[in-house]
């Protein structure tokens, strides 16, 4: 091979590789976008009664805000306030699920402690998962989080989801991992299954509200996905 083929070589080499850094974000984006605007559950149309939750929102990671009992469902053995640093906040009236990566929830507390290979990983990568749950009291709509009412027995289905999320232990137990949380009212749970591009945390969320029979997208990757149906 001459010298000038191999210059040809190397650069369309280069130019393939440039192509897929370019065209698979492009088409992840695009597939996301197309995911959310097709509507599984269709037919569904929220009641004037029921049981409210609210769907939360930091504008990247969706979690869904349930209260502690309701329509026969008591989270309190599962979401145990023994726990959380402070077991006090465990008499909140509301607790929140959320799935995510594990290294992105144990290694970065804070948007400052994020690194880009820790983003890439949760964006791009796949591994495993875990359950983030956190007591409230009262808490109420904002610019933050959405409430959403729901049919008792699609309250139940949702929370059927929710408790398959966990990994349980032979007596039936979440297993926590003791001392890790953001905060005083907050703990990680061991989680089924593994995180990955196609099962992100707005992914899971979409998940829930679709086994509970709610009208949202067929894929819902990305926060927006999630909370455009509900504003």
């Amino acid at each position: 091979m001459t010298s000038v083929n191999k210059k040809r070589l190397r650069t369309a080499r280069a130019l393939k590789a440039l192509g897929l850094l370019i065209g698979l974000p492009l088409f992840y984006l695009a597939a996301g976008v197309a995911g959310s605007l097709i509507p599984a559950n269709s037919d569904w149309r929220e009641p004037e009664e029921g049981v409210t939750i609210l769907v939360r929102t930091n504008g990247v990671h969706t979690w869904l805000m349930l209260p502690k009992v309701a329509e026969g469902v008591d989270w309190r053995p599962l979401a145990d306030p023994r726990h959380i640093r402070d077991p006090r906040y465990g008499r909140g009236s509301h607790v929140a699920f959320g799935f995510g990566n594990r290294d992105f929830y144990l290694n970065t507390p804070t948007w400052a402690d994020l690194s880009l290979s820790t983003a890439l990983a949760a964006a791009f990568g796949r591994g495993p998962a875990l359950m983030h749950v956190e007591h409230e009291h009262q808490p109420r709509p904002n610019e933050y989080q959405t409430t959403l009412t729901l049919r008792p027995e699609e309250y139940r289905r949702l929370a059927a989801h929710i408790r398959g999320s966990f990994v349980l232990d032979a007596s039936g137990k979440p297993v926590p991992l003791l001392g890790r949380g953001y905060g005083p009212a907050d703990i990680f749970y061991e989680a089924q299954g593994s995180y990955n591009a196609g099962r992100t945390c707005n992914e899971w969320t979409g998940e829930a509200l679709r086994a509970a029979g709610v009208r949202t997208g067929i894929w819902t990757p990305f926060s927006p996905s999630i909370m455009w149906r509900l504003d």
